[in-house]
């Protein structure tokens, strides 16, 4: 789930003809390195997907064959993009030049007439997908502008946290429907929802990995309304009916919008349900929370699900979320 460096790949000239003369010999190499290219980035992403982001490619590999590459593609680049907004604070320029980079990146992706990073796997991937389909490329650059923040700015508001949410997670599901050729009010309505369920889960379970320098993802009118400091939220005490308190309005917030989102669930086509799969996750963390008396730091909360594949896979086989 959180982010580490994609890593980067030597690619071989061995089946390079021997009998070639220098001239010839960049004529050869260029195509087959161009050609490792392509047959490497999708397994690159998917390497990097299972061991980042693992509960989201669990979803990813139940979508249809015709979507799930172009899935793992948008994945992957929300995963390098997430890792900008996991950087502390005397990183902020650093931030911003990785920010502009992807953002201009994706204009390219879009101009056939401009050239792209083709080396770079994510956007090798991203390329193809944005010419296989037609995507918004609006909720493609909301990924990139929702993390062009201060990495020492909190939430101010419980709301501040919902819109951070929209603008990230919704993004991604409004692009992952389109894969599928659907245009349905209700369906985005319920991806709207399910995404803010599912950003203000992940931006709960990541404050026991909080560092010095990163801001705290709690909002601050909650913790005013509880009396409780940053420092002490970051103690992680057990006992502390304070902290827990925070924790559960936190998560309360998040129940809502996944409830509102299943809500729909009757009105949402078989075709697009495999990708609100996400929902199983949020409701199994949720109910790990609660069981742990809203204690973030309980071994339950933080170990990885072992009973979720096979979650996923019956909530599938029965066409719900």
């Amino acid at each position: 789930m959180y982010i580490t460096e994609l890593k980067s790949r030597t690619y071989s000239t061995s089946c390079v003809p021997t009998f070639c003369v220098r001239n010839s010999l960049k004529f050869y190499q260029q195509p087959q390195r161009q050609q490792h290219i392509k047959q490497d980035a999708g397994e690159k992403e998917l390497n990097a997907s299972r061991k980042n982001d693992y509960e989201n490619y669990l979803c990813t590999l139940l979508l249809g064959k015709g979507q799930r590459r172009h899935a793992f593609a948008l994945r992957a680049l929300n995963v390098e993009l997430a890792k900008c907004g996991a950087m502390i604070s005397d990183q902020q320029q650093l931030i911003k030049m990785r920010l502009q980079f992807w953002s201009d990146s994706i204009d390219k992706c879009y101009d056939y007439q401009k050239s792209y990073v083709a080396d770079q796997p994510v956007l090798s991937e991203l390329k193809h997908t944005l010419g296989s389909n037609k995507l918004n490329k609006v909720y493609l650059k909301r990924l990139v502008t929702a993390r062009d923040r201060a990495p020492n700015q909190p939430f101010e508001t419980v709301k501040d946290m919902e819109n951070y949410s929209e603008q990230t997670y919704s993004s991604l599901l409004y692009l992952l429907v389109e894969l599928c050729g659907v245009k349905d009010l209700h369906v985005d309505h319920a991806a709207s929802h399910l995404g803010k369920a599912q950003g203000v889960v992940t931006l709960l379970r990541a404050v026991p990995y909080t560092k010095r320098g990163q801001t705290l993802n709690v909002p601050q009118e909650l913790l005013i309304k509880n009396g409780v400091s940053e420092e002490r939220f970051l103690r992680h005490k057990f006992d502390d009916k304070g902290v827990a308190d925070c924790v559960f309005q936190i998560a309360a917030v998040a129940h809502q919008h996944l409830e509102k989102a299943r809500s729909l669930a009757d009105k949402i086509p078989k075709l697009i349900r495999k990708v609100f799969l996400p929902s199983v996750n949020v409701e199994r963390y949720l109910e790990r929370l609660r069981a742990a008396n809203f204690n973030i730091t309980h071994n339950s909360c933080l170990q990885r699900d072992s009973m979720l594949p096979l979650a996923l896979y019956m909530h599938n086989l029965r066409g719900k979320y």
